[in-house]
């Protein structure tokens, strides 16, 4: 390539010049895909920085403590089902023969602890709906008390 006398010195051919000028758009356009990022509506905003140290412990304390809370509202409601099933089988007079019948009457019987005699009606039907509903009512409550308390930690 032969240098045009026409052009001033120190001056670049009109193909060298436009390749130049697409290198540094090139260029620009990496750098500036470098620090923004493209959303679906074409929009482009400032890459997420990584959180501090302190912001991720934050967060996995909020997920293990709702994890907790979540455990703890998940046993809480098993026993009163348990509580509510042995009522419910007593009240229709479900064949204690039953295995089932019977796992969950003595399920009932151990999770009821000292709420068993809190009432005497002489109908056993109505002293197991009292003294169980009792019971569930007691493990209900306390249960929602622990996971509000536990929930407020996070």
């Amino acid at each position: 390539m032969a240098d045009n006398p026409d052009r001033p010195a120190g001056q670049a051919a009109p193909a060298q010049e436009r390749a130049a000028q697409e290198r540094a758009v090139r260029e620009h356009a990496v750098q500036e895909h470098a620090m923004t990022r493209t959303e679906p509506g074409g929009e482009h905003r400032a890459p997420r920085t990584r959180p501090s140290f302190a912001a991720r412990a934050a967060g996995a304390r909020r997920r293990a403590v709702g994890a907790l809370a979540t455990a703890i509202s998940v046993a809480t409601t098993a026993v009163v089902a348990i509580l509510a099933v042995h009522i419910v089988f007593v009240a229709f007079e479900a064949n204690t023969a039953n295995d089932i019948v019977h796992w969950f009457g003595d399920r009932a019987t151990d999770l009821c602890w000292q709420f068993r005699d809190v009432f005497q009606p002489a109908n056993h039907k109505a002293d197991i709906a009292v003294n169980y509903g009792l019971a569930a009512l007691v493990y209900l409550v306390v249960g929602r008390i622990i996971v509000g308390i536990v929930r407020r930690w996070a």
